[in-house]
């Protein structure tokens, strides 16, 4: 299970990557929003891809396939050893479809490399020292949260361009590798919790007596937390879902979870039909319904985010003891 959701996610990440070199797009630049490559032509233009140094990461900015695509377009495509192991995808692949393999480690892919494609953003102490000056970096950045590792990039006048800023909208759907990567984490989180919860997930009906299905509680009602709304629903729960934003309430619904509501008005749409902050007052009645949630459900799981916001803490100590010493079964999930 954990090899396909790594293949899927490498996919859905690689042909962001690929969108990115074939076409022009949205760019965020470190240090101006309109630097450019240094090479405007494809011919000659080496294009690293360096094994994840950020920990427990398994997932790989580019597949074989895709380096095939590209060694096709006439880039130069340069693979650290090791890089896809982890997502399934050997060595002998990606040299089979034309990259360069480099077995002497991080610091002399990043030397031979004009971009460099990464998942993850690069560990200050680690990755960024070893980017070519005036290099372009294609990756996952949270420029909003991570405004050291913008300012170190900008010193070492890389030009990056950040997945994660690309707006969603129809026309940049193929670069979203934002949505992508929140559909399979609200998947997985549901088969984590599966796999921790003691009981039949769907419910059983036996000679001895009925057995009732997992009551699931999805807080967050975005790509990752519809995502884990209709995996437990076609798992059998039977699913509650919250959010802030009373428009989710009829895809909450389509999906056959019931859809919960708090006895206070707030718009709780921002800016690009994303959520916003609430007030303290709606955080009170808000995590009054949780806590009287937290009683009632097996399983917990949370999603809610706001752009370039850490993830809010909506689950509180005094709800999950409460709700562990209560029934002894619950899965109370970190955000996603």
């Amino acid at each position: 299970m954990e090899a396909i959701l790594l293949r899927q996610g490498a996919y859905c990440v690689n042909r962001c990557f690929r969108g990115f070199l074939k076409t022009s797009c949205v760019r965020f630049a470190a240090t101006t929003a309109t630097a450019t490559f240094s090479k405007t032509r494809s011919e000659g233009l080496r294009i690293g891809v360096p094994k994840e140094m950020f920990p427990n990461e398994k997932r790989v900015s580019l597949t074989p396939n895709a380096v095939k695509t590209l060694t096709g377009k006439g880039f130069s495509l340069i693979v650290q050893a090791g890089a896809g192991v982890s997502a399934q995808y050997p060595d002998s692949d990606y040299v089979k479809a034309g990259a360069k393999l480099i077995e002497s480690g991080a610091k002399d892919l990043y030397a031979q490399s004009d971009v460099v494609l990464k998942v993850r953003s690069p560990l200050i102490d680690k990755e960024v020292n070893l980017l070519n000056t005036n290099s372009t970096l294609i990756s996952m950045v949270y420029p909003a949260q991570n405004k050291e590792l913008v300012d170190k990039l900008a010193e070492r006048k890389i030009t990056l361009l950040a997945l994660d800023c690309i707006p969603r909208i129809s026309r940049a759907q193929a670069f979203d590798v934002l949505s992508s990567m929140a559909n399979i984490a609200g998947y997985k989180a549901v088969i984590e919790a599966a796999s921790h919860y003691s009981n039949f997930f769907a419910g059983q009906i036996t000679a001895a007596g009925r057995i009732p299905p997992a009551k699931v509680l999805v807080v967050g009602g975005g790509v990752a937390g519809l995502s884990a709304v209709a995996t437990a629903r076609g798992l059998g729960a039977t699913v509650r879902a919250f959010d802030t934003r009373e428009a989710v309430r009829e895809q909450v619904e389509s999906l056959g979870a019931e859809f919960l509501t708090i006895q206070f008005k707030e718009a709780g749409e921002g800016g690009g039909g994303y959520a916003k902050e609430m007030s303290k007052e709606f955080l009170d009645a808000e995590m009054a319904l949780f806590a009287k949630q937290a009683k009632e459900v097996d399983i917990i799981i949370t999603s809610a985010l706001i752009p370039g916001k850490p993830a809010p803490k909506l689950i509180t100590k005094v709800s999950t003891s409460y709700t562990f010493v209560h029934a002894h079964r619950r899965v109370s999930g970190s955000p996603i």
